[in-house]
């Protein structure tokens, strides 16, 4: 008998892993959905409750567009969205409507783990474009263009997942023009793009969907709540026009009908925008607590061997165990290790120190970046953030060979 809910990678009761990158139990909106649903149920009526359209109900899809439509002039139409259950159900939909088996498809180096196999359902061959700091390094993007010619480029535009990294609006801009000139399509993940600590990032691809070959995917999972699996494409008529003429969607309407009722409801009663500026207030702060306590435990690290004989050790002084930015949004952060150390060898020991991360080598196409990690501050209140990362720093002292001062 189960007695307690849980979910896929879900932490032992008592462990602080930084490697679950889901929102906390504080965060999900129970009372708004409960009082959402409500409104819902007592006026509908018994078809809203019938397949619905293929690209999705036409009141939500107008709701949405006015969300997502920029007050500075940067209207959305209805017509360019269409509802998806998520952005994991999206992209598998729109490999299977653009690409074929033997495709190329570029992702960023590192880029979201869980994607790969996705990409390697459908039989497609996966290149790395490396990251650079201000995200995917445009030169190397287009030597490799010239070698093979992609059908998709998959980016996380905005606080890429793992890096956090964010792409200007100049190699944004480059890279639809790259689209139109090779003929690959740009499926752009943007499910970070609302979740910003101070300034935001530069507009969604969406509204760069009329110039190119570019899909925008969006997605409540990160804003509202992941279980209700409703998120959205935004592109233009041509390729909006390929991805209806889906057999699935021809014989049973759209992804995820009956949730857009009950999110509609929270995006027309106000209540969304401030529950997105609350989360960022939330995600603001643990983004700081990580920051701080990765400076106090994780700085500093000297190497040696033990002696056989004699007074002395050698330590030989690094500038640090780990090397990072703090992220401007999103989730995660992005710890760099020196070169000869392996992420996987401090493990073990995380979990004996009831703690954990994600190895760096996961996120890479080729199993690289053995010396990199990612922790997720999104899952943790700031006391457990702080009380996690001191657990880290200790894990990390007891591996032989390494002390951090």
């Amino acid at each position: 008998m189960i007695t307690a809910v849980t979910f896929d990678g879900a932490p032992e009761q008592g462990t602080i892993n930084f490697s679950v990158g889901q929102p906390s139990a504080d965060l999900l909106p129970l009372a708004l959905l409960r009082g959402a649903c409500g409104r819902f149920f007592a006026s509908a009526q018994p078809l809203e409750l019938n397949y619905g359209e293929r690209q999705g109900d036409a009141r939500f899809r107008a709701a949405l567009a006015a969300f997502l439509s920029d007050p500075g002039g940067g209207e959305t139409s209805p017509q360019s969205l269409m509802l998806t259950a998520g952005i994991s159900q999206a992209l598998d939909f729109v490999c299977s409507r653009l690409t074929r088996p033997g495709d190329t498809v570029f992702v960023e180096e590192p880029s979201y783990p869980y994607s790969f196999q996705i990409f390697r359902d459908h039989g497609l061959k996966i290149v790395g474009i490396p990251l650079d700091g201000q995200g995917m390094d445009m030169e190397q993007c287009e030597r490799q263009l010239a070698e093979h010619r992609p059908k998709l480029l998959y980016t996380i535009p905005a606080y890429n997942n793992p890096t956090g990294q964010t792409l200007s609006q100049e190699r944004r801009e480059r890279l639809v023009a790259l689209s139109r000139k090779y003929g690959f399509i740009i499926a752009a993940d943007e499910v970070y793009q609302l979740l910003h600590h101070g300034e935001p990032p530069p507009a969604s691809f969406g509204t760069m969907a009329g110039h190119g070959n570019v899909l925008s995917l969006g997605s409540f999972s990160k804003i509202l709540a992941p279980g209700l699996r409703l998120g959205w494409i935004q592109t233009n008529a041509e390729l909006m026009g390929i991805l209806t003429a889906s057999g699935v969607l021809v014989s049973g309407g759209n992804f995820n009908h009956f949730t857009s009722h009950v999110v509609r409801q929270l995006i027309e009663n106000g209540e969304l925008t401030p529950f997105i500026a609350h989360l960022r207030s939330n995600y603001a702060a643990r983004a700081e607590a990580m920051d701080k306590a990765l400076h106090t435990h994780l700085d500093g690290i000297a190497t040696w061997q033990k002696p056989q004989g004699g007074y002395f050790f050698w330590l030989r002084l690094l500038d640090g165990i780990a090397t990072w930015q703090k992220p401007q949004g999103g989730y995660f952060f992005w710890l760099r290790l020196p070169a000869h150390i392996d992420a996987e060898d401090f493990q073990a020991a995380g979990r004996d120190a009831s703690t954990g991360f994600m190895s760096g080598a996961l996120c890479s196409t080729a199993g690289g970046l053995k010396n990199c990690l990612r922790l997720s501050f999104a899952h943790y209140t700031v006391p457990d953030i702080h009380e996690g990362i001191a657990r880290l720093g200790r894990a990390m002292r007891a591996v032989r060979g390494t002390f951090i001062a």
